[in-house]
């Protein structure tokens, strides 16, 4: 009997600012079960070692536009993880 094969599928995520001194990184590559969602993304995130800092449902963006957590993502997505802003 074969083997059964998950499809997966990778997205780039940029962190900012906190987000990005929390992880390491200003940016990482996510490759995840499909099909998947941005909360899918935050979840990923939130189990890297600095993850846990992060919001359980920050601010994103999908491919330069803002976007709910259940919007759907797809191979090649560029994912931006936003911090809270301020000012006037």
């Amino acid at each position: 009997m074969p083997a059964s094969i998950t499809p997966s599928l990778t997205v780039r995520v940029l962190l900012f600012a906190s987000y990005a001194d929390a992880l390491g990184a200003e940016s990482v590559s996510l490759t995840l079960p499909s099909p998947a969602t941005l909360a899918t993304v935050v979840e990923h995130l939130r189990a890297l070692p600095g993850g846990e800092q992060l919001p359980a449902k920050p601010l994103c963006a999908r491919n330069l536009a803002h976007a709910a957590a259940d919007e759907p993502v797809a191979a090649g997505d560029e994912i931006a993880i936003l911090p809270p802003l301020a000012g006037g």
